[in-house]
């Protein structure tokens, strides 16, 4: 459906729980947000360091989300080196970093101020 309305996000997949049936209407929540297979392949590249973090974090409104997130090294500004390798450190300071981001934005929100800014 995205492809069909050039969407830009079309590459995020939303699932929603049905929590009641009201006549012919289903009231739904937040389940999940993924990103489809061919974005996370092509996000995934040679000669960088994939860093990856997840957290276990509250919301406001009690709903208590995991959340993981991917991170990539990049080249510098006139770069000439093929690669651009973290150090095992920095790897650990940037996995801390990610971890401390992601708790911050989420406990200060409420569970759909959080879909929205994904």
């Amino acid at each position: 459906l995205a492809d069909l309305q050039n969407d830009e996000v079309a590459f995020r997949k939303f699932k929603l729980i049905t929590e009641d049936v009201q006549g012919k209407n289903c009231l739904t929540n937040f389940h999940g947000m993924d990103l489809t297979r061919d974005k996370m392949c092509s996000m995934v590249k040679k000669w960088q360091t994939m860093i990856e973090a997840h957290v276990d974090v509250k919301t406001t409104d009690g709903y208590l989300l995991r959340l993981f997130c991917v991170g990539f090294t990049k080249k510098r500004n006139n770069q000439i080196r093929k690669t651009s390798y973290a150090q095992h450190q920095q790897v650990r300071q940037i996995r801390k970093k990610m971890m401390e981001i992601m708790t911050r934005e989420v406990q200060t929100n409420d569970l759909k101020e959080v879909v929205n800014k994904l």
